[in-house]
This record gives structure tokens, sequence and C-alpha cells, in this order.
């Protein structure tokens, strides 16, 4: 699969490299079968497509504001024969707007620390959330940009960006009435935080 266009996205070997099981990445981050799932940026289904494979027949609603990549996540979902993907344009921020139904799990990987409104962003979360939802965050560990390589080259955000386990937990907690109930380390570069009511 070639470089997505108009993306900084990489491809699907790249992300294999990092998560080479993302169905088993999922579960270990607490996906269950029958959850409800919203994952925000979600490109071409990386985490969708094995995630609506764990929870069928509930849905996944796959959100991302880039209507070519959830057009090749569509056609990907049919080529896989996964019906319970629904893919959503739309911006995070409102997310319950764009969802027919309260989601038990909101997903975000690889995205935290690039959004600047933290708070707005949380609290949207948190409206689209059932009571006893969950959101689980996923990213970088705050590490030096030089040491966290793939394929012998240097990736992820920029060294200042990064979020520690306990900065991304303030921003959240901060910002709602959810609390950390879970870190789960993700190597080689990588931390998940479940948060819960």
């Amino acid at each position: 699969m070639d470089r997505f266009q108009n993306t900084g996205q990489p491809d699907w070997d790249w992300w294999g490299r990092i998560w080479p099981t993302p169905g088993a990445t999922l579960r270990q981050l607490g996906l269950s079968p029958g959850d409800r799932v919203a994952e925000i940026g979600c490109g071409n289904g990386y985490f969708a497509l094995p995630a609506a494979r764990i929870v069928d027949p509930a849905s996944v609603y796959a959100i991302d504001l880039d209507e070519s990549l959830l057009a090749e996540l569509e056609s990907l979902a049919a080529e896989q024969g996964i019906e319970n993907v629904v893919p959503v344009r739309g911006d995070a921020r409102d997310l319950a707007a764009h969802l027919p139904e309260p989601v038990d799990v909101a997903l975000l990987a690889n995205a935290f620390h690039g959004i600047d409104d933290r708070a707005g962003f949380v609290e949207g979360i948190v409206a689209a959330l059932a009571a006893d939802g969950r959101f689980v965050v996923v990213n970088w560990h705050a590490r030096p940009r030089e040491e966290t390589t793939i394929g012998g080259e240097p990736r992820g955000p920029p060294t200042d960006l990064r979020l520690t386990p306990e900065e991304t937990r303030q921003a959240v907690e901060s910002a709602s009435d959810l609390r950390l109930t879970r870190e789960i380390d993700l190597p080689p570069y990588h931390y998940g935080l479940v948060f819960e009511r």
C-alpha cells in the first residue's frame, strides 16, 4: 500500500512494525465483545477494523476528517466482510452530535499530543460516552524522538510535544469527571491509559 495522499499518516506496514497484532493490542486496552466504540482519528482503519471484529455485532464508529481515508476504510471493510464499521466524517470536539448512540469506549491513538484545546476535546468525548463508558488514550512515550526509530528513522511527534502518562492523566482528569483506572505499557514506544467515571 502506498503512503496516503495528503496526510502525514504512514502506511500499514509502518504501523505493523509498532503493533503487529492490533487486535491483541485492543484487547489489552480492554476492548470486549459488545462494546460500542468510537475511534477518533481512525485513518483508514488500522484499529477500527480489528475493533469491529472484536465487538461484533456492536458498532465501531470510525471518525475522521479526511474523506479519502474514510472511503479507503469503507473499501477495506467491504473487502474483509466487516459490516459493523460506520465511517463518520466529523470533528471529535462535537462527537456526540455525530453519533446515533452513546459509546462504551472512545479510543484515541497517537493524537492527543497534537490537540490544542484538550479540555474542550475531553468534554466532547465525555458527552459521547455511556454512563459507564471508557476513554482510552494511546500516546508515544515522552522519549527523545531520535530514540523512537522505525525502519532506522526517527518517528513519532517532535520530542517537545510528547506527553508523559502523568501529563495526559492531568489533562483528562482536570477537564472531566473521568479518572485513570489502568495504565498499560505498549512496547516498544507507547503507553495506553484507560479512564472511567
